[in-house]
C-alpha cells in the first residue's frame, strides 16, 4: 500500500505486491486477487495500510493483516527488505 516514491526511497519486502492506496487504480488490482487468499498489508506507518484494509474487507477479502510500517511488516513476516 506504499507509494512509488515511498518504494523508490525505502525499498519493500522481499516478494511483496505493490499497490498505491493513493492511486487511482488500487481497487481494480485488489479486485486480480484470491479473496481468500492471505495477505499482509503495509505502509510506512499503518494508517494507509488500515484503510486499505478495510476498503479490502468491504470488497470481500476475509483473511487481511494490517503488519504497519514496512520496518514492522518486515519483523512480522521475516522478509527482508530490498531494493
Amino acid at each position: 500500500i506504499r507509494t512509488p516514491a515511498e518504494i523508490a526511497e525505502t525499498g519493500h519486502l522481499d516478494g511483496a505486491l505493490t499497490f498505491d492506496w493513493q492511486g487511482s487504480d488500487f481497487a481494480a488490482q485488489a479486485e486480480t486477487l484470491d479473496k481468500s487468499g492471505n495477505y499482509v498489508i503495509y505502509c510506512r506507518s499503518g494508517n494507509r495500510a488500515g484503510q486499505a484494509l478495510d476498503a479490502m474487507k468491504s470488497m470481500g477479502f476475509t483473511n487481511l493483516t494490517n503488519a504497519g510500517g514496512y520496518l514492522d511488516a518486515s519483523n512480522l513476516t521475516g522478509l527482508p527488505l530490498v531494493q
